[in-house]
């Protein structure tokens, strides 16, 4: 059996912070975007939450597979 690889906490901290970085950028973005189109659109307040909370998730998702190519880049394994 091969041994367990090390941890390396260089690389976990560097991921954490873009997840932070990037995860409030993309799911603050996406959320601003459906408020933006509720409100030029002027749709009804309930329209405009949903709106926004579908933006939302499709920033969420997009972190996701962001993070998941971050994570295959930089390994937190050594």
């Amino acid at each position: 059996m091969s041994a367990a690889k090390k941890i390396n906490f260089l690389h976990l901290s560097t991921l954490i912070a873009v997840a932070i970085l990037v995860g409030t950028e993309m799911v603050g973005a996406s959320w601003a975007a459906g408020w933006a189109l509720g409100g030029l659109l002027q749709l009804e307040p309930m329209v405009s939450h949903i709106l926004e909370v579908t933006f939302a998730l499709c920033g969420f998702v997009l972190l996701f597979y962001f993070m998941r190519l971050a994570v295959k880049h930089e390994s937190i394994r050594e």
